[in-house]
């Protein structure tokens, strides 16, 4: 009996020995699984909202902590999952991180952790999900990701990963999910990226990858739903192959490379729900199996060169469709009317194309429509009645076709209105003032006429940009019209029509004004001076009115000092030219920001294509230009010219030393160029013509290494032509009717004690030259009796064939991008006859 006790005691100690040795065993573990993520605490160095703080602390178990998951087994407890996700921390992730040896969740989306990611997790073998996306992680994507056999789904995206997409990926054989968009990725998508054959989603979106996109990739990805390579560099055609898998619920192809044709295959991919091939150089027909897909919901074929035309029926299957866009390509023939039994559609992009026809009026069966663009095509006839059941439409564009008739009742819901450049007549319908929250109307270059409707200024709390120019409009804007006290408008351009009267006065609440263009009007005012209080008023166009008086001097301290552009020419101004006015042109004697981005006058809207600013025209002899997109920054300008100014030229202007274009010729102005103009370091057009100015050629204008326009004829100058620089460049046109000038170019000699002084120093020469060939456009066009200089910046449309200062202009944007860019950013200053 003593022997069976003496075993059973043996045997107690010996359990009892196990249980504490295992026990402290399981304490240890989590004990190694606290000070992994304490170091990572440790790593922090911010944390706005004091979550690690204020809750990790080792008074409380670990498997309490926020965002810390431990496992179900009690007697085995270990941390299985960590979601640090939209914490806003800051800080690195440290190499202790790999000793949660358990971890099958890892999350640390939407923070702000940097640095490279550290090899030691290498060891966190059972991870089945691991999400770095949104955080400023950078380097190349480590290879020995291919150590997480488990891993289910992989989020790498947006970041500033760089260098190429690991080929170790193509081993993760349970991967299911891989996001490794918006980072700085290059080089070819790897061909072991096929391997993954239960891929579901593949996301390699704004990234910098090119090469073609092989069938070898595509053919063995039989579940994948969701590809996205939108915004990268692929080139080649679209491989057949990827429409074997049948899953495909959405296909992202979008601004790459590809070219030719568009599949015939296609029509195979029957679950897919969105199609996106916008932004490519896709040609020929579109395939008309497309259109066979019923489950089609988006289908995007915007921006490439597809041609032919759409047949009658081509949208008959297409019950499900909620947007179609077609926009910028070679498609003719007319709308299909199968389109409107569409109606679940709510985008519709058609615009630069050849369509041509009338607007059927079934067009008021897409009851859902939002957005509506068939702008630039060759449309005809009445705008359709029908519009108007359109009740949500919110943008509808109409610009550029041959569209006849007058304006029709518009849906209340508009916000974005453009019927520009075609042959519309009659009044502006009272009706709409019932879209009480249009935000952009323009009704530009027709032959609408008439006085504008009285209530149409109570849109003045909505509108922003007002564009009626080159119309038929008549009346006093001001008479007989309670004007609101609130406006936004920012744009406000009703030039080359024939309103008469004072400026209206309601323009004073107008604070966020940018543009005033009245030029080409009957107006009757003296200079409205009041405006110098609209602080971002930066383009003022008064030209060709009966604008009369003395220019006073504003005793505003902040007067017009925002402004860029001013052109007040053709009026009957008079008096001095005002110094003080002159004074406070901050903007351009501060010169503009240096970027390397332009930054435009008019903005960008979101909501899918919508897309417009502000745009001038210029008549150079038979050359008609649009400039769509104007630099706020760069162009600088003044045109007083033709009008009847007395009086010496300021001194103060040789301060605006940002200014690029000074007209004030055909005035009546006296005494010497002064010296200060010298300093107009960036002027490229200076016109002084048909004045009574006398004295000799100042020779500090030599510093004007920019100078592409020059005119000083019909004063009378007198003494040596300066030769120098810019100077050597002029023709006689620049210096006729001064009968006391001498030299080059003319043909009379200067006598001996006429020779010109020294010419000043000009200092960093070499920096001068060098600045030559930076980013300025300008040009001279040619010499003739009068000077008109335009002030338009952007994209240019020809009425007839390109001449060779477009094209050197063209040269200088590629030299300062380092791409073929035919949205020209430039200053363009014109020269025309007057005969």
């Amino acid at each position: 009996m003593g022997n069976i006790n003496f075993l059973l005691s043996i045997m107690v100690v010996v359990l009892l020995s196990n249980t504490v040795a295992t026990l402290s065993t399981e304490s240890l573990n989590i004990f190694h699984d606290q000070l992994a993520l304490l170091a990572l605490k440790a790593h922090v160095t911010h944390d706005p909202q004091n979550l690690l703080a204020t809750n990790w602390s080792t008074t409380t178990s670990v498997c309490n902590w926020i965002g810390v998951t431990c496992g179900s087994n009690s007697s085995h407890q270990r941390v299985t999952g960590l979601n640090l996700s939209n914490m806003r921390l800051v800080g690195t992730i440290p190499p202790h991180l790999g000793n949660l040896s358990f971890l099958s969740q890892l999350n640390t989306q939407f923070n702000h952790f940097h640095g490279s990611l550290p090899v030691d997790l290498v060891n966190l073998s059972w991870l089945k999900y691991i999400n770095f996306g949104n955080n400023n992680f950078d380097g190349q994507i480590p290879s020995w990701f291919d150590s997480f056999t488990q891993l289910q789904s992989l989020f790498l995206n947006d970041n500033n990963f760089s260098g190429v997409i690991p080929p170790s990926l193509g081993s993760l054989s349970n991967l299911e999910k891989l996001l490794l968009q918006e980072n700085g990725l290059e080089g070819h998508i790897p061909i072991a990226i096929g391997n993954l054959s239960n891929l579901k989603w593949l996301n390699l979106s704004n990234n910098k990858l090119s090469g073609q996109l092989t069938p070898a990739i595509v053919d063995h990805l039989p579940k994948l739903q969701y590809p996205n390579l939108e915004s990268n560099h692929l080139s080649g055609k679209i491989p057949t192959s990827l429409f074997k898998c049948q899953e495909l619920k959405i296909l992202i192809l979008s601004h790459n490379a590809l070219e030719g044709n568009v599949p015939q295959k296609i029509e195979n991919m029957t679950t897919l729900d969105e199609l996106y091939l916008n932004g490519n150089n896709l040609t020929g027909p579109i395939p008309f199996s497309i259109f066979n897909i019923s489950s089609l919901q988006i289908i995007n074929l915007g921006y490439n060169m597809l041609s032919g035309h759409l047949s009658s029926n081509t949208f008959d299957q297409l019950a499900m469709l909620q947007e179609f866009r077609l926009d910028n390509n070679h498609v003719s023939g007319r709308i299909p009317t199968s389109l409107f039994k569409c109606k679940r559609l709510e985008y519709l992009y058609l615009a630069e194309n050849q369509l041509e026809g009338s607007m059927p009026i079934e067009i008021g069966n897409l009851t859902l429509l939002k957005f509506l663009a068939l702008q630039n095509n060759r449309f005809q006839g009445v705008i359709p009645s029908t519009i108007r059941r359109l009740t949500l439409l919110t943008y509808l564009d109409f610009s550029s076709n041959k569209l006849t008739g007058r304006l029709r009742i518009l849906p209340p819901s508009l916000l974005w209105f453009f019927a520009a450049r075609n042959k519309l007549v009659g009044n502006i319908p009272a009706s709409i003032c019932n879209v009480s929250s249009l935000k952009d109307l323009d009704l530009s270059e027709n032959s609408l006429g008439g006085i504008i409707p009285k209530c149409f200024w109570n849109l003045s709390f909505s509108l922003i940009d007002l564009y009626l120019q080159k119309n038929n409009f008549h009346g006093i804007l001001s008479a007989g019209i309670i004007f609101p006290k609130s406006c936004f408008l920012r744009s406000f351009r009703i030039n080359s029509n024939q309103f008469e009267g004072p400026v209206p006065q309601f323009l004073v609440n107008c604070k966020d004004l940018e543009i005033l263009d009245l030029g080409h009007n009957n107006f009757n005012d003296t200079f409205p001076v009041w405006l110098g209080n609209s602080n971002n008023l930066q383009i003022l166009v008064l030209r060709s009115n009966r604008f009369h008086g003395q220019i006073i001097n504003s005793e505003v301290a902040s007067s017009f000092s925002h402004l860029r552009i001013i052109d007040i020419s053709h009026n009957d101004f008079s008096g001095c030219l005002p110094s003080k006015f002159f004074e406070g042109l901050l903007a351009i004697s501060n010169g503009y920001e240096k970027t390397s981005e332009p930054r435009y006058i008019g903005y960008e809207y979101s909501s899918n294509i919508v897309y417009y600013v502000d745009s001038f025209f210029i008549t150079i002899t038979s050359l008609e230009l649009e400039v769509r997109r104007i630099i706020i920054f760069y162009l600088m300008a003044i045109n007083f010219s033709n009008n009847q100014f007395n009086g010496q030229i300021p001194k103060i202007i040789g301060k605006l030393q940002s200014l690029m274009a000074l007209n004030l010729s055909h005035n009546s102005l006296t005494g010497a160029i002064p010296t200060s103009l010298g300093n107009l370091s960036e002027l490229e057009l200076l016109d002084l013509s048909s004045n009574r100015l006398e004295g000799k050629i100042p020779a500090q204008l030599i510093n004007l290494v920019f100078l592409e326009g020059l005119n000083f004829s019909w004063n009378n100058l007198m003494g040596p032509i300066p030769q120098e620089n810019q100077f050597s460049t002029f023709s006689n046109d620049s210096y006729i009717g001064n009968s006391g000038l001498c030299g080059l170019p003319l043909s009379k000699i200067c006598d001996n004690d006429e020779g010109l002084e020294p010419p000043p120093a000009i200092s960093d020469g070499d920096d001068d030259i060098t600045r030559a060939f930076d980013w300025r456009f300008a040009t001279l066009i040619g010499y003739g009796c009068g000077l008109v200089f335009g002030f338009i910046m952007g994209y240019i449309v020809f009425t007839t064939e390109k001449p060779w200062w477009f094209i050197r202009m063209t040269e200088r944007v590629e030299q300062k991008y380092g791409t073929t860019i035919y949205t020209i950013h430039l200053m363009f200053l014109g020269w025309i006859c007057s005969n």
